[in-house]
């Protein structure tokens, strides 16, 4: 059975900013420190740290939302990650080069790519004219 750790960290974020959790925790790995790093930067997530869960290496996620909005549902706080899908996965592998890289929702979201530069936004490809794995696009 194949796994792709990267979709489980998406998946899980995705699922706890559909219940209004704060935060969440993911297993660790030096390349979902990256995909986060650039989530924080870029606005999407409050931050992460570095926390053990009974001996193992985990990433805290501390989720971000907008202001209090009136819904169908009653009042919810408006979600700041919209959308967070998996491009390039292990049985279908998305490489792009730097004049193909995406614009993300007419450049409202970001698509996070995997260069030979190290892990960066769709922007930061397009400036630096390299191209890459589209690990995801978040909106």
């Amino acid at each position: 059975m194949l796994t792709d750790p990267i979709a489980d960290m998406l998946t899980r974020i995705r699922n706890a900013t559909m219940v209004y959790k704060d935060q969440v925790d993911v297993p660790a790995s030096k390349f979902k420190e990256e995909i986060l790093r650039i989530l924080a930067r870029e606005g999407y997530i409050k931050g992460y740290e570095r926390v053990e869960v009974e001996g193992k290496p985990y990433l805290r996620v501390f989720l971000k939302y907008g202001p209090v909005r009136k819904t169908a549902r009653g009042r919810r706080p408006e979600q700041v990650i919209k959308s967070i899908r998996r491009v390039s996965k292990p049985g279908r592998r998305v490489y792009v080069s730097a004049r193909e890289v995406p614009v993300v929702k007419k450049g409202l979201g970001i698509a996070i790519i995997s260069t030979s530069k190290g892990v960066m936004t769709d922007r930061e490809a397009r400036r630096q004219n390299v191209g890459g794995e589209v690990v995801c696009e978040v909106w």
